[in-house]
Order: C-alpha cells, then sequence, then structure tokens
C-alpha cells in the first residue's frame, strides 16, 4: 500500500499541513503510521477522505457536523447525510429569509434618500428599524 507523508498528502488534497494536524486532533482523521525517522504516512485514501471533509464545509457543514457524517452508518444512531442535509437546508432558509429582510431594508433607505444615518433616523419615512434595539435583522442581540 502507497503512503504519502504530510506534505504531500497537504498538497495533494489542497489543504495545509497545519490543517492535517488539526483535524487528526479533532478525530476527523485516524492517527496516521510513523516512519522510522517519525514522519506521520498517511494512506493515499486520505485524499479522498480530506475532499469529503472540505466538499461538505463548502455546503455549510461544521466541523463537528462532519465528524457526525463520517460516524453515521446505516447500523449507527447519528444522523445520517438525508437528515443533517434537511436540517442545514432549514438553517440556510432561514439565513436567507434574514438576508432578503436586510436587503429589502438596505434598498428601502437607498430609495428613500438616506444619505445621513442621523438625519435618516429622525425621518418619519426612513425604513431602518431604528426602535428594535433587542434584536437586528439577522436575529442576534445588541
Amino acid at each position: 500500500m502507497s503512503t504519502l507523508r504530510s506534505g504531500q498528502l497537504a498538497a495533494a488534497a489542497g489543504v495545509n499541513v497545519q490543517t492535517l494536524r488539526y483535524y487528526e486532533r479533532r478525530g476527523l482523521l485516524p492517527r496516521p503510521d510513523r516512519s522510522l525517522g517519525g514522519h506521520r504516512l498517511y494512506p493515499e485514501s486520505t485524499v479522498a477522505l480530506l475532499r469529503i471533509i472540505k466538499a461538505a464545509q463548502r455546503l455549510g457543514f461544521t466541523l463537528g457536523e462532519v465528524a457526525d457524517l463520517l460516524e453515521a452508518t446505516p447500523h449507527s444512531t447519528a444522523a445520517g447525510l438525508r437528515d443533517q442535509a434537511r436540517a442545514k437546508v432549514a438553517e440556510v432558509d432561514a439565513k436567507l429569509g434574514e438576508l432578503t429582510t436586510i436587503r429589502d431594508t438596505l434598498t428601502a433607505a437607498i430609495d428613500a434618500g438616506c444619505d445621513d444615518l442621523l438625519t435618516c433616523g429622525e425621518s418619519p419615512y426612513c425604513p431602518i428599524p431604528f426602535t428594535d434595539t433587542t434584536t437586528t435583522p439577522t436575529g442576534r442581540g445588541e
């Protein structure tokens, strides 16, 4: 079986060596064998695993969620890709709703001619919700 050293693996998968070590500490990558000189030796299949991890991250999954996905099997109690993808779609839909509200409010501010935040805040025509100080348009408190 062919193996790759850290630098070779990182280059093949498009990540840096620190990412490999971090993923190893997080349990996303199994501990590699070591050469007589102490170098980490990864099986070539680790390239595909790293590409899967990075693809899942690009889809919005956190590393914790990726770890859960990697542990999920048809016989485990962990939520599989279908269940986690449904949950992620719901998150994305919620974010899209928040972003739509932000875009619509900013567009209304542009259309209302709001050039000065202080002056606009005193105008009854200003669409920016200055009176709601408990949450921002993204739902986060101030």
